[in-house]
């Protein structure tokens, strides 16, 4: 059953139930609170990405420049690193669960608040795809292991061996002493979360990753989560999120930053207290990567993160950037 039809029977079976006041409230537009970031100045249409993905967001500016929705621009953006086999930290060619099997997680959010999400699923190279399937076609948010699978090819994909030559010889390297004992932006850093404003000025996000290496076999992190990988207020901005995803899960770090935003604070404000937050949970181990981004209604950007070294790439009609984000930690 698809989504519409599902809503509008639900809707039909409770609408003599609502008294008219009430009915005509909640049809109401809401309203932005004063706080609330205007839509009046600013850079758009604008598509941001964690990370230096320099053809991700060249592929996403291509659909923005067209007129293309944000919500089109981040799901064609973040599936170039789901297609890219050097990238071994997304889609395929990512490194695997300790059991050798790749398994990949993604979200996506657009501008009503819709949203779709896998987990843990095998033999899918597009797992963002399949998340705007799952918020478009089902009444669901969020499929998981071999139900996400299923649903993919019934969705018309076709099964892929994720696991790469390269991808697996280092899994049997890493076998030998079975350390688990993830590196400062390099094994973490790839996740790829990505924000944008199109030409109407409307917000969505997308995120996707293959998960820390050699996790145990059914881990899942931050990233395909709505509210700590990434979240969307339309009305507000978005923020999405990289690093050790257990302390952003923790914190429900997007939706923390895009509050933050709502309650008056910049896009580069509300990322350095969601790191406080966890820096606030960890006083006593800081040994770990955690980087944010969020974009506010009028394109306006920021970053924060714990240990130098997370960039962010930016583009819009300003130009094509890597920005280096202000760190917690100095180097």
């Amino acid at each position: 059953m698809k989504r519409r039809k599902f809503l509008k029977n639900s809707s039909t079976l409770t609408a003599g139930m609502i008294s008219a006041p009430l009915l005509a409230t909640c049809q109401d537009k809401p309203k932005i609170g004063p706080n609330v970031v205007e839509d009046s100045i600013g850079t758009k249409p604008i598509a941001i990405c964690t990370w230096n993905f320099e053809n991700a967001t060249a592929k996403a500016w291509e659909v923005l420049k067209k007129g293309g929705s944000a919500l089109d621009a981040v799901e064609q953006g973040v599936r170039i690193e789901e297609a890219d086999v050097t990238n071994q930290t997304v889609g395929k060619g990512g490194r695997p669960d300790r059991n050798g099997n790749v398994t990949l997680d993604a979200c996506i959010m657009d501008k009503d608040g819709n949203c779709g999400a896998v987990l843990c699923m095998q033999n899918i190279e597009h797992p963002i795809s399949v998340a705007r399937k799952v918020m478009e076609e089902t009444p669901h948010v969020m499929l998981a292991g071999t139900g996400a699978e299923q649903f993919a090819y019934e969705m018309g994909f076709e099964k892929t061996n994720l696991l790469t030559e390269k991808s697996k010889q280092e899994w049997l390297e890493w076998k030998k002493t079975a350390e688990y004992k993830p590196i400062i932006n390099i094994e973490n850093h790839d996740t790829i979360g990505m924000l944008a404003i199109d030409v109407n000025g409307d917000i969505s996000g997308a995120c996707t990753t293959s998960g820390m290496a050699y996790k145990y076999a059914g881990r899942v992190g931050d990233s395909p989560i709505i509210g700590a990988g990434l979240f969307v207020d339309n009305e507000v901005g978005g923020a999405t999120a990289t690093g050790v995803g257990e302390e952003v899960v923790r914190t429900v770090g997007s939706f923390l930053i895009v509050e933050l935003m709502r309650q008056g604070k910049s896009p580069q404000e509300a990322c350095e207290e969601g790191v406080r937050r966890i820096i606030a949970k960890n006083k006593d181990n800081t040994d770990f990567q955690i980087g944010f981004i969020a974009m506010n209604k009028k394109g306006e950007t920021g970053s924060y993160c714990i240990q130098p070294g997370f960039t962010y790439r930016q583009y819009s009609e300003a130009g094509h950037v890597n920005n280096i984000s202000e760190s917690f930690l100095k180097s």
